[in-house]
């Protein structure tokens, strides 16, 4: 990472060189909720543990901040990391300094030399972006707001374990090109009957996902108020609110969701499914869209 190991100088002021890690940040990368698991047996409470996604906001000194997702922890190596990767800092001279703001969790400032400050200028988007990262090289962190999305609070009505436990397999058998490359997310969009009505692959998840809802724009089927949305992966914040900006009610993945996933579903009415695979699942937020659930 950068040389970030590299003992510091006695003539180093505090300034010129990153400052360690707060030593709660191990602490806040884990978040435990209380679920409803389905089993063999049906549903019964117990605690999860969510790894916890926020925004970090990254201020370079003369421009605009740079935000990202990411579990908090070694935020410092992250913001380095990024700038790297665009080929802004080269090594750690080109840091003059790189530390978290105080009092502020989820705030990393750095200066530049001029040399990077000048590279910096010139990478487009001011941050790294690819096919994995939703949020990355955004301006600014605007979650949706009550009133300015398709409200998924009505939904479809109440569907079955059953249904939900084939989702997988449905979306799975019909996805041609992972068969080929092995190397594919996916997202599917279903009716209430189980009947896969459209689905799309991408190298990335937020991509695929991306997709599906372009696909219902320009067929002006949005919002998706009656459809079940299947993720072939996790569930984070960046695919929880692009399915709550396209009304969908329930949203489905085969491996956990983030806390910040969990909140902007429970806030926004979305019935959010984890863990969807073989014959259990754990229902995170408004389990009153399944079958079969005491309140």
């Amino acid at each position: 990472m950068i040389g970030y190991r590299k003992r510091m100088k006695s003539s180093d002021s505090a300034d010129s060189r990153t400052t360690s890690e707060p030593p709660r940040a191990t602490a806040q990368a884990r978040q435990v909720v209380r679920i409803r698991a389905y089993g063999r047996d049906g549903f019964g409470a117990r605690d999860d543990t969510l790894a916890v996604e926020r925004a970090l906001e990254i201020h370079v000194a003369g421009a605009d901040p740079l935000i990202t997702m990411r579990t908090p922890g070694a935020d410092a190596e992250l913001a380095a990391g990024l700038m790297h990767g665009e080929g802004v800092i080269r090594s750690r001279d080109d840091i003059v300094y790189l530390r978290p703001a105080p009092g502020e969790d989820d705030v990393m400032r750095l200066m530049l030399k001029p040399e990077a400050r000048a590279r910096l200028d010139r990478v487009e988007r001011n941050t790294l972006a690819t096919s994995a990262c939703g949020v990355c090289g955004k301006p600014s962190f605007s979650p949706p707001t009550p009133g300015n999305d398709g409200s998924a609070a009505s939904g479809p009505g109440q569907v079955t374990p059953e249904l939900l436990l084939s989702l997988p397999e449905r979306m799975r058998a019909d996805q041609g090109v992972f068969d080929a490359t092995g190397g594919l997310h996916a997202a599917g969009l279903f009716d209430v009957r189980g009947t896969l009505l459209s689905i799309r692959e991408d190298v990335g998840r937020h991509n695929a996902l991306d997709k599906l809802i372009g696909a219902a724009l320009l067929e002006n089927r949005l919002p998706l108020s009656d459809g079940i949305v299947m993720l072939s992966g996790r569930a984070s914040y960046e695919l929880l609110q692009k399915s709550v900006m396209a009304g969908v009610p329930i949203v489905c993945a085969v491996s956990a969701p983030s806390s910040y996933a969990v909140a902007l579903a429970e806030q926004f009415g979305v019935t959010l499914v984890g863990f969807l695979r073989g014959h259990r699942f754990n229902v995170y937020t408004h389990p009153q869209r399944l079958a079969g659930v005491d309140d």
